[in-house]
């Protein structure tokens, strides 16, 4: 046992993984991925709170853990108001060392936990929440959720009944609470990926990450790929990555932009789109685009 390996796990390696192998994820996880990165830029002083969702399985079961830091797992609706709770907690011992992390999927991000998010950063209560959003309900079977892209196979959104209504846009929602820090980052780009958690560990008050997560079962996507969808997502601007300080939008990867149809087609999900349906997708994302770079 060590102290950023607890329960005895075998390390790797590399000194500074935390996170270990033998956990429960499905092969291609994005978000396994990016949670082993995101322990390993945080650990040791960190706390995370995870509600009902993959990462609760993929961590392993009671009395095991791979995460490698402590971890206290929670109600589906509840990531923020138990993050918020431990916080003050430790700050009653203290204890300002410790960074409180929620992670939580775009299920208890955008829908069932949106309540609590809402009122924890109305507050400006002092943790980082993260939001890996893999676009549905993938633990539970694949369905919809208001981060589901439009047109996107769902088992609640088969074929010939997509969903029409736009993803929701969280940041959006978040810039609206005025909190100290907000950024979208993807595993598939780590140096900006680490930039922004460091910067968001070094600030005081609600801290709020949107991570991209390919996942090859609710994707419907080859495990090879999870890398390659996730440029993807970017250099189409799909999903652009940018974080919000002191009111300030910035841009933070900017590449050159690649087709929607070579990231559509790469998912199974997509296969059904029209070409009117996938000109209807890019001028969405068009429209978007403009937006942040005029914001």
């Amino acid at each position: 046992m060590t102290k950023n390996n607890p329960q005895g796990f075998q390390a790797l390696d590399d000194p500074n993984e935390i996170m270990s192998p033998g956990h429960l994820a499905c092969p291609g996880c994005g978000a396994a991925l990016s949670l082993r990165l995101a322990v390993k830029l945080l650990a040791p002083d960190c706390i995370f709170v995870i509600p009902a969702c993959c990462m609760a399985v993929i961590d392993g079961p009671f009395p095991v853990s791979s995460l490698g830091v402590p971890l206290y797992h929670t109600a589906f609706p509840s990531t923020a108001s138990t993050a918020a709770g431990i916080t003050a907690g430790l700050r009653s011992q203290g204890d300002r060392k410790t960074l409180v992390v929620g992670w939580a999927g775009d299920g208890g991000t955008f829908d069932i936990g949106m309540a609590a998010v809402s009122a924890s950063a109305a507050r400006n209560d002092d943790y980082l929440f993260v939001c890996y959003d893999n676009e549905a309900y993938m633990n539970t079977g694949v369905q919809q959720s208001s981060a589901t892209p439009p047109g996107a196979w769902t088992t609640t959104t088969p074929v010939g009944y997509p969903k029409t209504r736009p993803k929701k846009d969280i940041l959006a929602l978040m810039r609206a609470h005025d909190i100290p820090y907000i950024a979208s980052a993807s595993a598939a780009y780590p140096d900006d990926f680490a930039r922004k958690f460091q910067t968001a560990r070094r600030i005081k008050g609600f801290r709020f990450i949107h991570l991209f997560c390919s996942c090859p079962p609710g994707h419907k996507s080859l495990e090879t790929d999870t890398i390659r969808i996730s440029r993807l997502a970017v250099e189409t601007r799909l999903f652009p990555l940018y974080e919000v300080r002191k009111g300030k939008l910035t841009i933070t990867v900017d590449p050159k932009r690649r087709s929607i149809e070579e990231y559509l087609g790469l998912q199974r999900r997509f296969s059904h789109l029209t070409d009117a349906e996938i000109r209807g997708i890019k001028r969405q994302v068009d429209k978007r685009w403009k937006g942040l770079k005029t914001s």
